[in-house]
């Protein structure tokens, strides 16, 4: 119920959220009720709505506090960085950008621009691909709603719907995304996607190397898919 009033832009009558979380409107009312108690649901009687209240706030701010995802990926990170000698890092989508919340720097390597804090099109980056391809159609559909949603660092990375498309399949068909100079000449990436319990993306986890070691690719994508499949399985509580 928390899930769907979070997803939601306003707050939604007692009848939607029943229906939307599949229980009947008796039992929906009794949960509403105990939670808005707790502080996590809050009534608006002039609109006869209900939306998430401050408790529910104060539960995400403690999740940002506490940055569990970055916690849990820290030396998952370090030792794909050992194994490969390659940096590597790991961003969530925020729209149609990913977002790097933590980056693991192999010793001799020059910085990149994927540090942390850094926003990129998604479209462009490895970690977006992979965390697009695992997304729904229709979601990623809206994401990219013309080609102005298209924009570029280069000139190089799809620029319609369909051609992004055409990516997602391949991505999905190799098992793991890739992008060649997309965001800096020179440099290319491998990643995959942290997957949740609904198998859903939660974050990506990515290796960027020069582009002249693409020999290596194969090996690198196999080890930051098992860093990522490890990553989601740590955030299920496995």
């Amino acid at each position: 119920m928390l899930k769907f009033l979070a997803s939601q832009p306003e707050p939604v009558a007692l009848d939607r959220i029943a229906k939307a979380v599949g229980m009947p409107r008796s039992t929906a009312y009794h949960l509403i009720n105990a939670m808005m108690d707790e502080g996590f649901i809050v009534h608006i009687p002039d609109d006869s709505r209900y939306g998430l209240g401050v408790s529910a706030y104060e539960v995400g701010q403690g999740f940002s506090r506490q940055a569990p995802l970055q916690r849990l990926a820290r030396r998952p990170l370090a030792t794909l960085v050992d194994e490969l000698g390659q940096s590597a890092h790991l961003a969530v989508m925020h729209g149609r950008d990913v977002l790097y919340v933590l980056e693991e720097r192999a010793p001799g390597r020059p910085p990149l621009v994927t540090d942390v804090g850094v926003r990129l099109p998604a479209h462009l980056t490895a970690s977006g691909r992979a965390m697009l391809a695992a997304l729904p159609a229709a979601q990623v559909r809206a994401l990219f709603p013309d080609k102005d949603s298209f924009v570029q660092r280069y000139g190089d990375g799809p620029t319609s719907l369909s051609a992004l498309r055409a990516m997602l399949v391949t991505t999905r068909a190799e098992g793991f995304a890739r992008e060649e100079g997309s965001v800096t000449p020179g440099f290319s990436s491998v990643a995959a996607p942290v997957l949740d319990h609904n198998a859903l993306p939660t974050a990506a986890v990515a290796v960027t190397y020069p582009s002249d070691a693409e020999t290596g690719v194969r090996r690198m994508a196999a080890a930051v898919t098992r860093t990522a499949n490890l990553l989601g399985r740590r955030l299920r509580g496995h």
